[in-house]
């Protein structure tokens, strides 16, 4: 069960965060079909491939999550851009994805690549990355925005997003690779730069870095530790150390 709903995990992270432009987002937010079409064809194309068999299950689990993933962006359509629509739409998602992984658990071993023990690691580990690094900028733009830094938001340089993308990194790598430690020096780092932007800048500014830090290094480390998790019940990769 847990090897397929990691690769089922792992195609949802791929057509949400990586093949899901900014401008297919707005169109799904107008409910624009085409737009669902797009999202639904490349949703369904990873699946298949992950999960490549000729079954009937196979086939039934398809049209499940075609019809899952559907359901939840259409309803997610009439919300605000919120943080908490974000975060209830991607728990609904992996709701979805558990019931159908319980449901045909034995959907992993049937797969064609099934004999290479590795593959469900490598899905987690994507998976994971994306979900650290760039669904955590989604979610911190989202809580910015809807926490009355809207102005500050639009006006940041891209300099921030950068930076936040790079902490996020850096921080998923250091997780896994049980140095946790070494991130105190991205804290002094970021300490080193509010006491530089607190001297130049207004406090609204300086309140801003403070909360997106915070909320940025807190989704990655919950991110990165799931992961772990997750890793924890797959067969092992071989390339990562074993935690303390």
């Amino acid at each position: 069960m847990i090897e397929t709903f990691t690769a089922l995990l792992f195609t949802h992270t791929l057509t949400d965060f990586a093949f899901q432009s900014d401008r297919m987002a707005h169109r799904k937010a107008k409910r624009e079909i085409t737009a669902f079409a797009s999202h639904l064809a490349i949703l369904l194309g990873l699946s298949a491939v992950a999960l490549l068999q000729f079954s009937t299950g196979f086939l039934i689990a398809l049209a499940l999550v075609f019809a899952s993933h559907l359901l939840i962006d259409f309803a997610k359509s009439f919300a605000p851009p919120t943080l908490k629509s974000f975060v209830f739409d991607q728990a609904a998602h992996l709701i979805a994805y558990a019931f159908i992984a319980a449901w045909f658990s034995d959907l992993w071993a049937q797969a064609l690549w099934s004999d290479h023990k590795w593959i469900p690691g490598v899905y987690a580990l994507i998976a994971g990355s994306f979900i650290t690094v760039r669904a955590g900028g989604f979610a911190i733009e989202r809580l910015l925005t809807n926490s009355g830094f809207g102005q500050e938001s639009a006006s940041a340089p891209a300099g921030g997003e950068l930076i936040g993308l790079l902490e996020r990194s850096l921080i998923f790598i250091l997780i896994l690779a049980n140095q946790p430690s070494a991130i105190g020096f991205l804290i002094v780092a970021k300490v080193w730069r509010f006491d530089a932007l607190s001297k130049s800048d207004t406090q609204l500014k300086s309140e801003y870095v403070i909360i997106g830090t915070l909320a940025s290094f807190g989704w990655a480390l919950a991110a990165s530790y799931a992961t772990l998790a997750l890793l924890g019940h797959l067969p092992p990769l071989g390339i990562l150390p074993v935690p303390d």
